[in-house]
C-alpha cells in the first residue's frame, strides 16, 4: 500500500500541471496498455469504461469534477461502471462501503458526499462509522449495516478483486475500455488527457464492432 501511495504522490508532481494534447495519435504500450487477455464485461453489447478507484485517494477526489461530467454525458452504447480497488486494509473497507451503497441503488445518492467527507477528515474506517455518516445523508442505518454485511455484498467484494487482478492495475484512478485498454492520469498526460484517451478507444472499439 505504502509503495502505490508513494507511486502516485510522484506521478502528481507532473500529471496535473500537463496539458492533454487531444492531435497525438494513440499507440499501445505509450498512452495505454493492451492487456494480453481481455476481461469480460458486466453488460455485453456494450462499450464498458471502467474507472478504478479509492476513497482515499487525493487523485481520484481531484478527478471527480472532470469524470463524472463526462460519464454523464456518455452516449448509450457506453456502459460506465466504478469498482473500488481493494489492496487491503482501509483499501477494501470503502471498497466494500461503495459495493454496498451500489447494492443498496443510492450509490449516485451519497458518493459525492462520502468521498467529501473522508477528505475532510472522516476516517469512515467501520460500518458504525459509516452508518452514522450516512444517517445525516438520508440513508436507513439498519439496512445499510445488514446490507453491508450481506453474503450478496461480501460477493461482489471478491468479484471487485479479481477483476482489478485481472486488470493488472497497480494504482489508482486507472481506467479500462472494454476490458482490453488500460491507462492512467500519468500515461494519459492528466485528467483531460485520460477522458481524451478513453473517447479515442471508445471510437476504436464503436469502429471494430460495426465491422462485424
Amino acid at each position: 500500500m505504502r509503495n502505490l501511495i508513494l507511486s502516485a504522490a510522484l506521478v502528481s508532481a507532473s500529471l496535473f500541471g500537463m496539458t492533454a494534447q487531444a492531435a497525438e495519435p494513440l499507440e499501445a504500450g505509450k498512452q495505454y496498455v493492451e492487456l494480453s487477455s481481455a476481461v469480460p464485461v458486466a453488460v455485453p453489447g456494450k462499450i464498458e469504461v471502467v474507472e478504478l478507484f479509492w476513497y482515499g485517494c487525493p487523485h481520484c477526489f481531484a478527478f471527480e469534477p472532470t469524470i463524472n461530467p463526462w460519464a454523464e454525458k456518455l452516449p448509450a452504447d457506453v456502459n460506465f461502471v466504478r469498482i473500488p480497488a481493494m489492496f487491503g486494509g482501509i483499501w477494501n473497507v470503502h471498497g466494500q462501503l461503495f459495493i454496498t451503497l451500489e447494492a443498496m441503488g443510492v450509490e449516485n445518492k451519497v458518493h459525492k458526499a462520502v468521498f467529501q467527507a473522508i477528505h475532510d477528515g472522516k476516517k469512515l474506517a467501520t460500518p458504525e462509522e459509516m452508518a452514522e455518516f450516512l444517517t445525516g445523508e438520508g440513508i436507513d442505518k439498519d439496512k445499510f449495516l445488514s446490507t453491508y454485511n450481506s453474503f450478496a455484498v461480501k460477493g461482489k467484494v471478491e468479484d471487485a478483486k479479481k477483476k482489478a487482478q485481472a486488470y493488472q492495475i497497480s494504482g489508482v484512478p486507472t481506467m479500462v475500455v472494454n476490458g482490453k485498454y488500460r491507462f492512467d492520469l500519468g500515461t494519459s498526460g492528466g485528467p483531460e488527457g485520460t477522458l481524451n484517451v478513453a473517447d479515442q478507444l471508445i471510437a476504436k472499439e464503436r469502429a471494430a464492432n460495426a465491422k462485424n
